[in-house]
């Protein structure tokens, strides 16, 4: 058996390992601390200014899943229905189709085509 320390996600695991064949075990491994400082964050980037909070009452359209936007299909001040396209998401090489939950105007798009977008993310406001 031999120990090895695995680093994941900044959390250390001590494992043994047991060779199967192959040459003899060489010389015991030391065991190294086990604490790992973790990797600094990136910030997270600035919202652009159209995402600043939609006007009250407004319905917020977020998105279901982390993805890239490929397309946003409307613009503010358009007139939609409810099930129209507002916008394409990529996410798992699959473009998904983001409808409006209601009818409306759209008063705030918070995002471009080419953003990346995690989930609950405000995409659009329809009002």
């Amino acid at each position: 058996m031999r120990k090895f320390i695995i680093n994941v996600n900044g959390n250390s695991y001590e494992v043994e390992v047991e060779e199967v064949g192959g040459a003899a075990p060489s010389a015991p491994v030391k065991s190294a601390p086990t604490a790992a400082a973790p990797a600094p964050k990136a910030a997270p980037a600035p919202k652009p200014a159209s995402a600043a909070a939609p006007p009250a009452g407004a319905t917020n359209v977020t998105a279901p899943m982390p993805g890239n936007l490929v397309s946003v299909k409307v613009n503010v001040g358009d007139t939609v229905n409810e099930g129209d396209v507002l916008c394409i998401l990529e996410a798992m090489k699959m473009e998904n189709e983001i409808m409006a939950p209601k009818g409306g105007k759209v008063v705030a798009v918070s995002v471009s085509a080419g953003t990346s977008v995690n989930t609950g993310d405000t995409l659009i406001s329809i009002a």
